[in-house]
């Protein structure tokens, strides 16, 4: 099916493009939307008696858009999830979540503006993208985690908290406390021996 496009579509084309689309694209995405017209002579026509408006319409746009990016860009949220001991989310962190982390943190972004390449079901920290507009993007830090103190921990150390992590330095504390207590038991056998040869 051949559209016009009335926006920036990324991997699609510009403004004014004629492009060739599937049809369920075209007709569930597209043209709902109001980001394409069918293309046709009276549909051309529209656009360019209408193409100064939607340029214009386009800037102002734009221009909001920058200014939202300002203050978004870099921002990183938390969000506290229940997890397995290996990191294993019970569950999964969507679209909605993210906007809603975004808007208690004084962000208010519509949650299809966030780019989910694929589903988050683990704990860590996750660079995300937030299309803000046809042609400006800024990106995120999203930090899962099982708790506040947990998600500052893993800010400060760029790493999530897993029970691996835990467990290792659970072992290397009784290593050194075990050699401590080995330590006085090995002089007492040395004394114990000595005053047996002096009898």
């Amino acid at each position: 099916m051949q559209i016009i496009l009335l926006e920036r579509v990324e991997k699609l084309g510009q403004m004014g493009d004629v492009v060739t689309v599937k049809p369920g694209y075209a007709r569930n995405f597209l043209l709902p939307r109001g980001k394409a017209l069918r293309a046709n002579k009276a549909n051309l026509a529209k656009f360019e008696a209408e193409k100064a408006e939607l340029v214009a319409r386009n800037d102002k746009a734009k221009g909001e858009a920058l200014a939202v990016a300002k203050n978004l860009d870099g921002v990183a949220v938390s969000i506290v999830r229940a997890a397995s001991e290996m990191g294993q989310l019970f569950g999964s962190v969507n679209a909605r979540d993210i906007a809603t982390a975004l808007a208690e943190a004084g962000h208010e972004v519509d949650r299809r503006s966030i780019v989910m390449d694929k589903a988050i079901k683990t704990l860590g920290l996750i660079d995300m993208r937030v299309n803000l507009h046809a042609e400006v993007s800024v990106s995120i830090t999203l930090n899962i985690a099982r708790s506040l103190e947990e998600a500052q921990t893993q800010l400060e150390s760029g790493k999530a908290v897993i029970a691996s992590e835990l467990m290792e330095e659970e072992d290397e504390a009784p290593v050194e406390a075990v050699a401590a207590e080995e330590a006085p038991a090995e002089e007492a056998d040395a004394t114990e021996e000595a005053a047996s040869e002096d009898a």
